[in-house]
């Protein structure tokens, strides 16, 4: 039976693997149907690079101007209340994400609708894609939170009656020892799987075959594609480098948001009363 990790080191080592390492696609331009099918049969493509240098600092600039904005009117999620957080320093170090940007910032909403990133996501969507949902996931070093197992068609405000498709940029080097993804492979192909609040809103420990985990580094402007119904998670960042990252997820233009009981059926423990 597996375990159930009682502090941040344990849910390091009990609920991620480190040792299957998936190598990325070099490039956009490297993309094949090969890889199309990988993505229906897998859930994920990942590619080594798909922002240059100069869009990886555009994107940190924006958001580090976002953080340090008093009077910014992009949402920023902070850890600790942000009348104690005296220095910018102090700032950085308790966000946890910044959304809804793409209004705000034009370096931002560029990558949202980076031709290569949309192309690519219409060709896995198999229809012309929306934009559903804007943020930066930011893993500051020194304990920054794990992200635990989920999938992100669970959250409401990307639960469509589509597939959704995700796509997590790295604006550091995300590794194996600062937070870089983690998937499930296949996994997508279980449906919507019932979530719980634990130490976020998450699939149950003890539902996730750990032992199918893939780890997936990537250098700054590297993406991963993957569906919205893949188990994905990110462990705690105990290294002393940040891991900051853009996230956009699409839907199929024609989608429409899943009513409440339909979501309830499929992500909530509503038919069984199970307890995590």
């Amino acid at each position: 039976m597996q375990n159930i990790p009682q502090n941040a080191e344990e849910i390091n080592r009990l609920m991620y693997h480190y040792d299957n390492v998936h190598q990325p696609v070099p490039s956009m331009d490297a993309i094949t149907e090969a890889h199309v099918k990988q993505y229906r049969e897998q859930g994920f493509v990942a590619v080594g690079q798909v922002l240059n240098k100069e869009q990886v600092d555009g994107s940190v600039a924006a958001i580090m101007e976002t953080i340090f904005d008093r009077e910014t009117k992009v949402n920023v999620q902070f850890t600790k209340p942000q009348d104690d957080l005296k220095t910018d320093e102090e700032r950085e170090l308790a966000v946890r994400k910044v959304f809804d940007f793409v209004d705000f910032h034009e370096e931002l909403h560029a990558i949202a609708y980076h031709p290569d990133i949309i192309s690519f996501v219409e060709r896995l969507l198999g229809e012309e894609a929306k934009l559903a949902q804007n943020q930066a996931l930011l893993k500051p070093p020194y304990g920054g939170a794990e992200k635990p197992w989920h999938q992100d068609m669970a959250y409401g405000n990307v639960a469509y009656d589509k597939a959704v498709v995700g796509v997590w940029i790295a604006l550091d080097e995300a590794a194996l020892d600062n937070g870089c993804m983690h998937v499930i492979p296949r996994s997508h192909m279980d449906g919507g799987v019932p979530h719980y609040s634990v130490r976020d809103w998450q699939i149950c420990d003890t539902n996730v075959p750990v032992e199918k985990d893939t780890a997936i580094p990537l250098q700054p402007g590297g993406a991963l594609f993957f569906h919205g119904l893949l188990y994905h998670g990110t462990p705690n960042n105990f290294s002393d480098q940040r891991r900051r990252s853009l996230q956009f997820h699409y839907v199929p233009k024609s989608a429409q948001k899943l009513t409440h009981a339909e979501y309830k059926r499929m992500f909530t423990n509503e038919m069984t009363s199970a307890e995590c």
